[in-house]
């Protein structure tokens, strides 16, 4: 059995590559967010717009995606 994740050096890489997408995924969001002509959050929340909170559920995961892509 291989215990390479069990590596403290390993582990804390990992921890530190995640904060890192997370950051560059919330930054992408607010970016997207701010030339969109609509506040998405309000509209989403207040207003139950479901085909924006569809869209902005796929572009969050096509920047995931690419996040994961470029740091992995």
């Amino acid at each position: 059995m291989d215990l390479e994740w069990f590596r403290p050096a390993a582990f804390f890489g990992s921890i530190l590559f995640a904060m890192v997408g997370v950051v560059v995924f919330w930054l992408c969001f607010l970016i997207i967010d701010k030339i969109t002509p609509v506040d998405m959050w309000s509209e989403i929340v207040e207003k139950q717009n479901l085909a924006l909170g569809v869209v902005v559920a796929a572009m969050s995961l096509g920047i995931s995606i690419i996040v994961a892509a470029a740091i992995g």
